[in-house]
């Protein structure tokens, strides 16, 4: 296949976005119609390609010398690229509904739209140059997201996000010329491409930038202390908080890093160093820090967001370990948490829209008049928790595997601190099933029996997630095949 087709999945989301934004269509049955079917043409345009893969690279063109913008299809791409194109569809049939009542919701879904293709971008690009542009693109068009109810908490969150990006921008540049300068070729190479007799002399130097690099792009992996936008996200709508949390923005946050760590700098360079100590207690202090901060939170969405930072940082310490199990161990907590971590705030979504609760104490006796919604919280809280025959505890035994083969103190305290931070899961997803199944003394039916589940274009997302949570907790074989073959190099 030629390279070039690498270009349109890319391409066809952003120009149907923009024309969207030129063109509005003002009818929202038509805008949905024409909507769905760009996403999904665009989904198996993915699938398509990802099966049919080129064997070259595509070049676009070159902002100077050793600065080429190519596009390429790895491994690591195939997952990142599949993982986002079978998400989108299910979370624009969510989005038609939510935002039925909305305004300005036809620049909503252009931007929403175009998201897409940029989050493709990120997982196709062919070097950290092109990787980095789409990846700040990815920042630029999620912020009319942000900002779209345009209340103050909204305006105050977005330029949050935006500030804290820039920051992030910034830390992540300065690895991105040191490894322009120092490597032996830009493209990504599964192993690092250094030039390590170039900097044999400077060795510290290049640990510190590669721990420059880490927290800049663990700006959007929510990494601490850099993680304060993502719980000020929640004010967002439910479409675009589980867009930031679940699917393109943090998990690009989490993929640059693999990119870094992986495919520019290389494990063999960064295991056993200072660099490798200084991530993995950063990983360490963000899980504590999330999960202990979801039990005192008292807002749904928030408390979810709480838990992404947890959750992202258990991709981040499989990473820190620096083998290819623990690659193994990251990806495949990527891929489990974008499913069970979106169908939690699809449900949080779907509660507010239905009944526009926001808070925790107030969700009594919602069980019993939305049962779909709280049964797919519950298999999902299950899974977040790392239970036996759900899909996070495939994810979760993985990450433990690949400490414990790390053979060292540090490797025993993560363990320990992993099985805290299940415990505190526990209590901040249980104690929401709690109160929606079992209602405190006091609690007056007559208040909440009005309320009911939303229709099926909510409703079918989150059953089809909660179907998916539990077949990869029963059979997880295959995606950790195809993992396995990412991280040793085949794809």
């Amino acid at each position: 296949m030629p390279s070039y087709f690498i270009l349109v999945p890319i391409l066809l989301p952003v120009i149907v976005g923009i024309l969207l934004l030129i063109f509005p269509i003002e009818d929202a049955k038509k805008r949905n119609i024409c909507i769905e079917i760009v996403v999904v043409l665009n989904t198996i345009l993915v699938l398509w390609l990802l099966t049919h893969r080129p064997t070259e690279s595509f070049y676009m063109f070159s902002l100077g010398a050793r600065l080429p913008l190519t596009l390429n299809i790895d491994g690591l791409s195939m997952f990142f690229g599949g993982l986002v194109a079978c998400l989108w569809p299910l979370a624009s049939l969510y989005a038609f509904e939510y935002m039925k009542h909305e305004e300005r919701v036809n620049t909503f879904m252009a931007f929403y739209t175009i998201t897409y293709g940029v989050t493709l971008g990120v997982a196709f690009a062919g070097n950290i140059i092109t990787m980095y542009l789409f990846y700040e693109c990815l920042t630029m068009v999620t912020l009319p997201l942000v900002i779209h109810t345009m209340t103050r908490e909204a305006r105050k969150a977005t330029r949050q996000y935006l500030y804290y990006m820039i920051g992030g921008t910034a830390f992540a540049f300065i690895a991105i010329v040191f490894y322009s300068l120092f490597c032996n070729d830009i493209a990504f190479v599964l192993g690092g491409n250094l030039n390590l007799a170039a900097i044999s002399n400077h060795m510290d130097i290049a640990l510190l930038v590669y721990v420059f690099g880490f927290f800049g792009f663990g700006v959007k992996a929510a990494i601490f202390p850099f993680h304060g936008w993502l719980p000020a996200a929640s004010v967002a709508p439910t479409p675009v908080t589980a867009l930031l949390h679940a699917v393109a923005v943090v998990k690009s946050g989490a993929f640059a890093i693999m990119r870094l760590t992986y495919y520019c700098f290389g494990t063999e360079t960064l295991h056993g160093t200072w660099a490798q100590v200084v991530v993995l207690i950063a990983a360490l202090i963000t899980i504590t820090y999330g999960s202990t901060l979801g039990v005192r939170e008292t807002h749904f969405k928030r408390r979810l967001a709480y838990s992404t930072i947890s959750n992202l940082s258990y991709i981040l310490l499989a990473v820190a370990t620096m083998s290819p199990l623990g690659l193994i161990a990251g990806l495949s907590h990527m891929a489990v948490h974008a499913i069970m971590k979106i169908s939690a705030f699809f449900c949080a979504g779907a509660v507010m829209h239905q009944t526009e609760k926001n808070y925790i104490y107030e969700l009594d006796g919602l069980g019993f008049e939305m049962p779909v919604t709280f049964m797919a919280l519950f298999i999902s809280g299950l899974s977040l928790m790392g239970m036996p025959l759900f899909a996070g505890f495939v994810s979760k035994w993985n990450i433990v595997h690949a400490l414990l083969e790390h053979e060292s103190m540090i490797g025993y305290i993560s363990v320990l601190v992993l099985l805290y931070s299940g415990l505190m899961t526990g209590i901040y997803m249980l104690t929401i099933i709690v109160r929606a199944w079992f209602p405190h003394v006091g609690y007056h039916k007559d208040l909440v029996e009005e309320f009911r589940d939303p229709n099926w274009l909510m409703k079918g997302p989150l059953v089809i997630f909660s179907v998916l949570t539990v077949v990869i907790g029963f059979y997880a074989q295959p995606l950790l095949d195809f993992i396995q073959k990412i991280a040793v190099g085949i794809y």
